[in-house]
């Protein structure tokens, strides 16, 4: 629905920027929405269009005026979803594996916002648009806990616990090789690889900082792998099969880093027929835990490895002998 405001900057008040009161006055609106409201010509200051560095000196009357959220190209579509939590801010979901995240070219349909958008009822609008928000993703091929929010307010508050790394991640992944020690951790940078432009690397000129924990939950050291719980600090683009990849522990089926390739190191026929079924990184997002936008509450959500990464890991202990893994 579409809102008009009215504000006042009260004579003898300090003298201060228009698009600086506007953020004071409105802080459920990002600065990079006010700045759209202004240059489209939303704000108006004693009923003319309003410039975002213009001086209020007092006794000025702002009008904003707030457009309804426009639909965005994606369709809405029935696919199922594994809710683990939602309410009006946002929702909590167990991605399967192969379901891709945003619209993309060569994915128009069957993403988790086609999903969100049948599912959600009660969206109010990102960004000026009636989507969900995702405030960070998980590769197509990698399951597990995902979370999107519902309105502009709760985006911002998440999107600031992820940017201030104050959200609880935590995954499980299979890799290649014996790691050393039972814990550490590898901090390099990930940006756009040199070459190849579709993957991440450590090697590039301008990376991100990166920080990824490990410790390991398994060892199988006949066939020379490792399970591993990781936390991570960042959110960077396949950080952790980048990680994992450069330290030559590529992720088990990872076909960009490494992990398909290392295949022909796997010498037991029937654990080669359950990875070659896995097709894909075994990589499991399990636990993710954050502080609710609205209830100020520590929420903690986790999921159940899936039945193809299960049945690896299920192989696995049985033939070492050692218990189910939980």
């Amino acid at each position: 629905m579409a809102q008009q405001l009215t504000l006042c900057f009260d004579r003898g008040r300090t003298p201060d920027r228009l698009d600086r009161f506007l953020a004071e006055q409105l802080p459920e609106l990002s600065r990079s929405q006010l700045k759209k409201l202004i240059d489209e010509g939303q704000v108006l200051l004693d009923g003319s269009p309003a410039k975002a560095g213009g001086k209020l000196k007092g006794g000025e009357t702002l009008t904003v005026n707030i457009p309804a959220p426009s639909p965005i190209e994606a369709i809405s579509e029935d696919i199922p979803l594994v809710v683990l939590f939602e309410d009006r801010h946002l929702i909590v979901i167990d991605k399967p594996p192969g379901m891709v995240v945003h619209p993309a070219p060569g994915h128009y349909q069957g993403t988790l916002v086609n999903a969100l958008l049948h599912h959600c009822h009660d969206l109010s609008g990102i960004g000026g648009e009636l989507r969900p928000g995702i405030v960070h993703r998980l590769d197509k091929d990698t399951s597990g806990v995902m979370l999107a929010t519902k309105s502009d307010s709760a985006h911002q508050s998440l999107a600031a616990q992820f940017k201030a790394h104050s959200i609880t991640r935590r995954y499980v992944a299979l890799i290649h090789g014996l790691l050393v020690g039972d814990r550490g951790l590898i901090d390099q940078p990930i940006g756009r690889h040199p070459t190849h432009r579709k993957k991440m690397s450590t090697t590039c000129r301008t990376g991100r900082h990166a920080v990824t924990h490990w410790r390991v939950l398994r060892r199988f050291d006949a066939d020379r792998l490792t399970l591993v719980e990781l936390t991570l600090e960042t959110g960077r683009t396949h950080q952790i099969r980048v990680h994992f990849s450069e330290q030559q522990h590529p992720l088990v089926g990872d076909p960009a880093y490494g992990g398909s390739g290392r295949l022909k190191t796997v010498s037991d026929p029937q654990l080669l027929k359950l990875v070659k079924e896995l097709d894909r990184q075994a990589l499991h997002a399990r636990l993710l835990g954050f502080i609710h936008p609205e209830t100020q509450e520590y929420l903690e959500f986790s999921s159940p490895l899936p039945q193809d990464m299960r049945a690896v890991i299920d192989y696995l202990t049985e033939k070492y002998g050692q218990p189910p893994f939980a």
